[in-house]
């Protein structure tokens, strides 16, 4: 099994995209967000066919150089997550920032989070309580002059968390559009129209299946798949990124070998 894979237990009806997998059971969402756990193997459909699920062999690694391009140094027992976080906007931002920099992250103990959007942001950072030592980061897509986005932005500004806070962005209306066009064997991504579902859309204009979350997911795990290194993402991308890094870890730089 993989992650994003569209899974169903006939058992019970429900249908998800494998989320992850631990102690003997997969963990499953469905398409209006809600979890569910099964144990591991046989009992689950897979396009209309019976599967066992199988929990993928760990494999080792020679390389010297982590996927954002950082030098790999000897392992370490896990850290204590700092109280400074980085937001992101989507699951598939998360899933891409992990890919790249997450073991980056673990390594300096930050953890990222996704909010399922920004229309609250004004609110989740006043709960958040930013402080000196507890920095917030966050990364907004479409972050571009006169978007939702800006004025959001600017709106989270004005509650006084002065340099406790930083939110930067990047240019794009979805993650996606970070990843080089090239990578996906195309030559630029596909405009969508303003009324119309950006990923659905884009699948559309790709000649991919776009009728549901099940085709949606599965073609970002294709793009995810086609990701290797950070030289495979937009390089404004790429730093705004490490921007955040940098920003939430300062506090903490006596803490990180």
């Amino acid at each position: 099994m993989q992650l994003g894979m569209v899974v169903e237990d006939p058992a019970s009806g429900f249908v998800g995209e494998i989320m992850g997998w631990e102690n003997g059971l997969v963990i499953l969402e469905d398409r209006r967000g809600k979890r569910r756990s099964f144990p591991v193997g046989p009992g689950f459909w897979l396009d209309g066919k019976p599967v066992a699920l199988r929990v993928p062999p760990r494999t080792g690694s020679t390389n010297k150089y982590t996927a954002s391009g950082s030098r790999v140094g000897p392992r370490r027992p896990a850290k204590v997550a700092l109280p400074s976080r980085i937001y992101v906007e989507g699951r598939h931002d998360a899933e891409l920032v992990e890919k790249i920099w997450g073991s980056d992250l673990r390594h300096v103990g930050v953890v990222v989070e996704y909010l399922g959007g920004i229309d609250d942001l004004v609110g989740i950072v006043a709960e958040f309580r930013p402080e000196p030592g507890r920095r917030l980061g966050v990364l907004v897509d479409h972050l571009v002059t006169g978007s939702k986005e800006q004025r959001i932005t600017a709106e989270v500004a004005k509650g006084g968390y002065g340099e406790m806070v930083q939110i930067t962005g990047h240019r794009f209306i979805d993650i996606w559009q970070a990843i080089r066009p090239e990578v996906m064997g195309i030559k630029v991504w596909p405009k969508v129209p303003r009324d119309v579902d950006f990923k659905k859309g884009t699948l559309a204009a790709l000649g991919l299946p776009n009728r549901d979350q099940a085709d949606v997911a599965r073609a970002w795990q294709s793009m995810l798949a086609r990701v290797r290194t950070f030289r495979d993402l937009d390089p404004d991308f790429t730093r705004e990124m490490e921007k955040l890094i940098d920003f939430v870890t300062q506090d903490h730089l006596a803490e990180i070998d």
